[in-house]
């Protein structure tokens, strides 16, 4: 006879992305689950805009999400990539979905409430313990959760990792800023595609809509790791100077792009975490970028989040107990997370900016670099989860 998963409710610590999409998942393996969130409310507005590649639509496809999200967002099937002097290098297929991330969070909250899943606010998470049989989640309001499990899916800088895995690596500064945001131009529409330019001094994406809303992002290098939470205090007329001069020697779409900023930057140290020992322990799992971080530079952060909250809901559903199931998950995810994870940085290290003769010798190589480049990474877009294939603890 099966032995069935006896979890009961489930605390999930995090109601960004990872976490709401597990407990919509939960639901379907018919598993109770509670969403803790540190925010006093909902940040619907809040964050830059992501892209969701193939793998990570599959899984939005799953859910019963997908419909929802492309009408939030676009489609982008093509990275077309410029040297600094505007000519073109490669012209990529890759797929997949441009929306805010404000949006995508709202989306799967909302579904997961549909759903009956529980979302309680102002819960900034103290300290996790765990006891013989359950888990418990201290709060800083003075209030306590407990439960069979928890999930932390609170994102890099997680509570969840600080307090129950004290002896993890922090979250790696890797060198890079990113700034980017959504004004309104009167330049031509880009389509599906997404521009990439390689410039002498920092690495600019922009897409354009048929509305003239134009979706922009700067990769500059920075030695210096800012101090926490000092780039959302700079004020945003000054990051504008300073991307107009970063960027002065590049195509003209990217000054005029720039010259439309107004208001607020989304602005970001870019942080990753190659590898963590161990992403569980006992009663208490982290999934997404609690477990780990992924640079923005394949774009695949919220995708890796939603394959972990899919494929952790078939291992609690389909094994008989939290440290089984977490044990299991771990070793299923870490492979190829992990081989992501490197992906990312290399890529992000091929942005830095060159001398004059580096950029001619990268102008050269870098159209064939990229064609195969499209090919090597297939194994990352094209990522599928089946949910009905049954998952055992045996498997490897």
């Amino acid at each position: 006879m099966d032995e069935r998963p006896t979890f009961g409710p489930v605390l999930i610590v995090g109601g960004g992305i990872a976490g709401p999409a597990l407990a919509i998942a939960l639901r379907r393996a018919v598993i109770d689950s509670i969403v803790y969130e540190s925010n006093p409310e909902p940040q619907d507005e809040a964050g830059a805009f992501l892209n969701l590649a193939p793998n990570g639509l599959n899984v939005l496809r799953e859910l019963g999400v997908e419909n929802l999200t492309e009408r939030l967002g676009f489609r982008n099937d093509r990275l077309v990539f410029h040297s600094d002097t505007g000519r073109l290098l490669a012209d990529a297929p890759v797929g997949g979905i441009t929306l805010m991330r404000g949006a995508l969070s709202r989306v799967l909250r909302e579904a997961a409430i549909h759903a009956g899943v529980r979302f309680e606010f102002g819960k900034v998470l103290d300290s996790v313990e765990e006891r013989d049989d359950e888990v418990v989640a201290r709060f800083g309001d003075g209030t306590t959760a407990s439960a069979r499990a928890l999930v932390g899916a609170d994102g890099i800088h997680a509570r969840t990792r600080y307090s129950f895995f004290p002896e993890a690596p922090k979250p790696t500064y890797t060198g890079i800023i990113n700034l980017g945001g959504v004004v309104r131009t009167d330049l031509p529409s880009t389509d599906t595609a997404m521009h990439m330019i390689f410039g002498r001094r920092g690495f600019f994406g922009y897409a354009v809509r048929p509305s003239g809303d134009t979706y922009w992002f700067s990769n500059f290098a920075q030695a210096e790791e800012p101090a926490r939470g000092s780039l959302e205090a700079v004020d945003a007329d000054n990051f504008k100077l300073q991307l107009l001069a970063l960027h002065r020697d590049d195509p003209s779409e990217v000054t005029k792009i720039l010259q439309a900023v107004a208001g607020n930057v989304g602005a970001y140290a870019v942080y990753d975490i190659p590898s963590l020992p161990r992403w569980r322990r006992g009663r208490v799992c982290l999934i997404g970028d609690a477990a780990h971080a992924v640079g923005p530079h394949v774009g695949q952060g919220a995708s890796l989040a939603l394959e972990d909250a899919f494929v952790l809901a078939k291992c609690m559903r389909d094994l008989p107990n939290p440290a089984t199931a977490f044990d299991t998950f771990e070793r299923l995810r870490r492979d190829r997370v992990e081989r992501v994870v490197k992906q990312s940085r290399r890529t992000g290290e091929r942005k830095a900016p060159t001398g004059w003769l580096g950029r001619k010798i990268r102008d050269l190589i870098l159209p064939m670099f990229l064609r195969k480049g499209a090919q090597a990474t297939e194994w990352m877009y094209s990522y599928a989860i089946d949910w009905n294939e049954r998952i055992s603890s045996t498997r490897t």
